[in-house]
């Protein structure tokens, strides 16, 4: 989805690392560190500020053990707690779970709830009808009917029902996906991690969402926004503490089929592939789940398109945006245009 500095982080924040460390006399500690991983089947990179190398990679070795368990928690097609989970309710049997999954789904359904289920991670079946629910993505080409099949169900989060900790659905239809909402609230758990351990200043990388800790010196954390039609990016935003930039787009998980690209994100009305906008980018702040709404509530605005974005980003309270459709026109909120600072061509 989005990078960090044209190779998910490195190259702009060896710049930034130049500027923090060109002044003679400067302590060790005042460099950046980064903490290399793989996970959620992307890139991880964790940028630590204030720390030596020794102490800097502990935590980052805290951070990619969390997502280690996330990731197997949550996967959503490999044995994990989720696949459990909709195991139980496909046979129509409750689930027993604990806090975290029961208050992520809950968290979810609201979300879900505010954007007409535009966002919809119980739509699991058709994820997986058209291929999506793989690491390796092939063309694939459902029949109309086996759409349809699907769409006719109707699955809602908020067919889920909670007794304590203890999970069932009202629809056997659901399968929960959580591939568009574990990365960001991944990046809140890493957060929370960090700020546990009074790290001065960090910058988390999940495949492109991207959430900041502190402030690196004197200057802000700064992070580029990938061109979806080409190399590098197309533009560079300054993200300073407890915010988190996320981008939706056509560009990673897709494949070509008769001349059309077909994103791995689906529309639930329909039940087909968007392919009318590039990238959703949005930027998120404050409380405990930055990270979170800065993953889920892109995938609305996605949906809706170059026609309804606007709409629907007042609705979920998004005053920092920018949609690229699919023939590269750039639109943004006020709010977004005074912070981003677009590339020369």
């Amino acid at each position: 989805m989005l990078k960090t500095l044209l190779r998910r982080i490195a190259p702009c924040l060896a710049g930034a690392l130049m500027l923090l460390s060109a002044g003679s006399g400067q302590a060790a500690t005042d460099t950046i560190h980064h903490i290399p991983g793989r996970v959620f089947g992307t890139e991880i990179d964790i940028a630590i500020y204030g720390e030596n190398q020794a102490r800097a990679e502990q935590l980052g070795a805290r951070v990619l053990a969390e997502f280690d368990r996330l990731h197997h928690k949550f996967h959503a097609w490999q044995p994990s707690a989720l696949t459990e989970l909709n195991d139980a309710i496909s046979r129509g049997e409750p689930y027993q779970s604990d806090a975290e999954m029961v208050d992520m789904l809950r968290a979810a359904t609201a979300l879900a709830e505010r954007s007409d289920n535009l966002f919809n991670p119980a739509i699991g079946h058709l994820i997986r009808l058209w291929g999506f629910q793989s690491s390796d993505i092939t063309a694939h080409a459902p029949t109309p009917a086996e759409i349809k099949r699907w769409v006719d169900a109707k699955p809602r989060m908020s067919d889920l029902r909670y007794d304590g900790y203890k999970i069932s659905s009202r629809n056997k239809a659901v399968m929960l996906d959580l591939g568009g909402y574990a990365k960001g609230y991944a990046l809140d758990r890493a957060a929370a991690i960090l700020r546990g351990e009074h790290v001065r200043a960090a910058l988390v990388n999940i495949g492109g969402n991207v959430m900041a800790i502190g402030q690196p010196g004197a200057r802000p954390w700064r992070v580029g926004v990938r061109d979806p039609r080409g190399a590098g990016a197309i533009a560079q935003v300054a993200l300073h503490d407890n915010e988190a930039i996320g981008t939706s787009g056509d560009y990673m998980r897709y494949f070509m089929n008769d001349g059309k690209r077909h994103p791995h994100i689906i529309d639930p009305r329909s039940g087909d592939t968007i392919d009318l906008v590039a990238s959703v980018t949005i930027i998120t702040s404050g409380g405990s789940d930055a990270g979170t709404r800065s993953d889920g509530n892109s995938k609305p605005l996605f949906i809706t398109g170059p026609r309804g974005w606007k709409e629907m980003a007042k609705r979920l309270g998004l005053n920092e945006v920018m949609l690229i459709d699919a023939d590269k026109n750039v639109e943004m909120t006020p709010a977004m245009r005074e912070r981003m600072v677009m590339s020369k061509n």
